[in-house]
């Protein structure tokens, strides 16, 4: 009986295996690694496996007939296969497609410096853009850490890859900010408008930038303001050169915060070095209201205004006088208005709809003559969003700039009263299509037409990216930008057309475990920019557009916060070739304003035993080029290398007060801009010449900034960590 029981059972198990089905094979991803832990399982059953680490699967199973084979892994796209089940085998060798996530998917970073939005490859943070060493809490000054600007030590403001400073465009919250730096002198620094706190995100483009931007032929700077604040708030600020007082006042769905500043340097510049005399120091008044309220569920209108009163009177020497000092005296107001509001229309349409309005007048007087400046200027703009699916979003939309630019010169013996009105209109459409998670193409075009010059311009834009690794992309970007030619310009011809810049880019960029490495190429080519031939400026016919230029190289951005415990640093170098015949040239040759090599050293560690947050800031430029009228070469002259460093320190002294304290310049580097001459040459043939020099060799700040809260724990310290 034993010996049947046992026969019985083996030939069981002999028909079991026979009437089972072997389904055998293996998973890899799309470009043929193997992808192990993947689940393998017959739906309708508990019939299952994983793959090894070769990727390879068996799977056995006892059912007959049909059947379905599935297989899945995280963030791939399922796999699913009819099967006909008849104890035999199956060999399955599958490829599973990455499936699409538009949260983790690659982004386009080409020519871009992000500093919000967490869907990019993050560099540098709002609170390095205004904190950084040397930047004397100017966010214009803080970008120029970064590759690709070039620092003026006699202007301030942004030279970006071989391109001028008002090739550069500057945006709130969407709308465009006619005059974004303060008015200043000829040959004295000047700083942004705008107090830097006011801030939570910027985003920099160097070039390739979005179709929804224009009028820009090397640069937007995408600024955005604070949202909702946690509660009310009381700042007081503190500092050597001034005080500001800034109260925030909330409730339910919005908030409203006021500011008002005094800066006068008068008594910092009696205990410090000046490189000029200052009859009257440099006095300012500024005035701000934000108004933030929530409209509906997702709806957020925010409102901004300014006004700005500010003036000084610098003593410099008259060239064609025999240096018969004469003062310039500059008296400045403006008034700045912006608005936004950004919702949701129904499940998937978004709008959001921005608006600006300047107004701008200087008043100067430098010996016997007078110029009273003024400009006008209204911007709007309507942006609709529209995602078809994950993997497709359209935006368009239009835009409407208007200025009024008007100048009156009066001299002993002549007045010049000149003014121009330009109303631009533009409509741009772009899209954003995923190939997949690692390929996303931008592609969009811009319509422009100038009334004034009486111009229709088309700006293709195109630009992708691809993703290497979940770290590492690559980025291109192509294009066409159209700008304006420059207001001195076009007060006397409106014969001219806009001036065009092609941008090619092409660049890296990695990210891993708080490190991230970007290197990015590229090649600008200039197009019909604006001549000036002869000297009499006021004759339409001696403009033209025949004028041309090119600028390529390098940028490298290295930024490491993990290696040096506490510490964080960033290395930006940048190579810059660069040549122009435009404006008065006589020839092709390098601008005054490019600098072949520019180096900047950034460093900040936080002291916890002390409470304190100190920093470092070293900057480098290799000598730029400026003309000497007496030379027979144009532009032929070096001017002296730019070089700094400069130190800053934070104490957190109580919970609510923060002390600071920074200089710049601290090894008291010998820095000069070239020379300027005199507009006559003396009875010897010669033109008068004269170093121009910083307004002092260094600069130092101290401040106490102090923060009243109800709950008392809130403090200024993201202001200056």
């Amino acid at each position: 009986m034993k010996q049947f029981l046992f026969t019985g059972i083996i030939l069981l198990l002999a028909l079991t295996a026979m009437s089972q089905t072997v389904i055998t094979g293996k998973v890899t991803r799309e470009n043929g690694e193997p992808l192990p832990g993947a689940n393998i399982y017959l739906q309708g059953t508990y019939d299952g496996t994983s793959s090894n680490h070769k990727g390879e699967f068996k799977l056995k199973t006892a059912k007959t007939g049909p059947g379905i084979i599935q297989i899945g892994f995280i963030s791939y796209e399922p796999y699913t296969k009819p099967v006909e089940l008849k104890s035999d085998t199956i060999r399955l060798n599958v490829k599973l497609k990455e499936a699409f996530n538009q949260l983790s998917a690659v982004t386009i970073t080409a020519g871009t410096f992000e500093a919000s939005d967490k869907k990019q490859a993050v560099t540098i943070t709002p609170l390095d853009m205004m904190t950084t060493a040397g930047a004397a809490g100017d966010v214009y000054g803080a970008l120029q850490s970064l590759p690709g600007t070039t620092i003026n030590g006699e202007s301030g403001r942004l030279f970006v890859k071989g391109g001028d400073s008002q090739e550069s465009q500057t945006y709130i919250d969407g709308s465009l900010v006619s005059v974004p730096y303060s008015s200043s002198a000829p040959n004295i620094a000047t700083r942004g408008r705008f107090n830097p706190f006011m801030f939570k995100g910027t985003i920099f483009s160097t070039g390739g930038y979005s179709a929804e931007y224009g009028q820009a032929l090397s640069s937007v700077l995408l600024l955005n303001t604070n949202d909702m604040p946690a509660e009310d708030q009381l700042d007081l600020s503190f500092l050597s050169v001034g005080v500001e007082f800034a109260g925030t006042k909330k409730w339910n769905n919005g908030a409203i915060t006021g500011t008002l500043t005094y800066n006068n340097l008068g008594p910092y510049m009696s205990l410090a070095p000046q490189n000029y005399d200052w009859p009257h120091t440099p006095e300012s008044t500024t005035g701000a209201l934000s108004v933030r309220q929530k409209t509906g569920e997702t709806g957020l209108f925010k409102f901004y205004s300014s006004f700005n009163k500010d003036g000084f009177t610098v003593r410099q020497d008259d060239l064609d006088r025999s240096g018969i000092p004469v003062d310039y005296k500059l008296s400045n107001d403006n008034q700045f208005m912006n608005a936004s509001w950004n919702s949701k229309l129904g499940e998937k349409w978004a709008m959001n709809a921005a608006g600006s309005f300047t107004n701008n007048q200087d008043d100067i007087h430098f010996g016997q003559t007078s110029v009273v400046r003024r400009i006008q200027g209204l911007y709007l703009k309507n942006v609709f969003i529209y995602p078809f699916s994950d993997k497709f979003t359209l935006k368009f939309g239009g835009e409407f700039f208007s200025k009024a630019y008007s100048q009156n010169v009066q001299m002993t013996s002549e007045i010049h009263d000149n003014s121009f009105t330009n109303h631009t209109f533009s409509g741009f459409t772009e899209a954003q299509v995923y190939a997949s998670s690692k390929f996303v193409t931008r592609i969009g075009g811009r319509v422009e037409y100038s009334e004034y010059l009486d111009r229709f311009t088309f700006s293709p834009r195109l630009s992708t990216a691809y993703k290497v690794t979940g770290k590492s992309q690559f980025s291109v970007a192509y294009g066409w930008f159209y700008q304006n030619p420059v207001d001195d310009y076009l007060l006397y011809t409106n014969q001219i057309k806009p001036e065009r810049a092609d941008h090619y880019t092409f660049s890296f960029q990695s990210s891993a475990n708080s490190r991230t490495i970007r290197a990015e190429l590229y090649f600008k080519d200039y197009k019909d920019l604006v001549k000036l031939n002869g000297e009499e400026f006021y004759l339409p016919t001696n403009y033209n557009n025949d004028g041309s230029g090119y600028a390529k190289g390098l940028d490298l951005f290295w930024r490491d916060k993990k290696t040096i415990k506490n510490g964080d640093y960033w290395i930006s170098y940048s190579y810059l070739d660069t040549k122009r015949d435009y404006r008065n040239f006589p020839e092709e040759a390098v601008p005054t304003f490019a600098s072949k090599h520019n180096l900047s050293v950034v460093y900040k560690h936080w002291i916890g035993s002390i409470r304190s947050y100190p920093g470092a800031n070293f900057r480098y430029s290799s000598p730029r080029v400026y003309n000497d009228p007496n030379s027979p070469v144009f532009n032929s002259r070096k001017m002296l290398p730019y070089k700094s460093l400069d130190l800053s320190w934070s104490f957190l002294y109580r919970q609510n007060i923060i002390l600071y304290g920074a200089v710049t310049n601290v090894l008291d580097f010998k820095n000069e801009f070239g020379q300027r001459y005199s507009d006559n040459p003396d009875s010897n043939g010669n033109y008068r010449g004269k170093a121009i020099q910083p307004s002092s060799n260094q600069f130092y700040v101290l401040a106490c900034f102090i923060t009243l809260t109800r709950k008392g724990n809130a403090n200024q310290l993201e202001k200056i960590e």
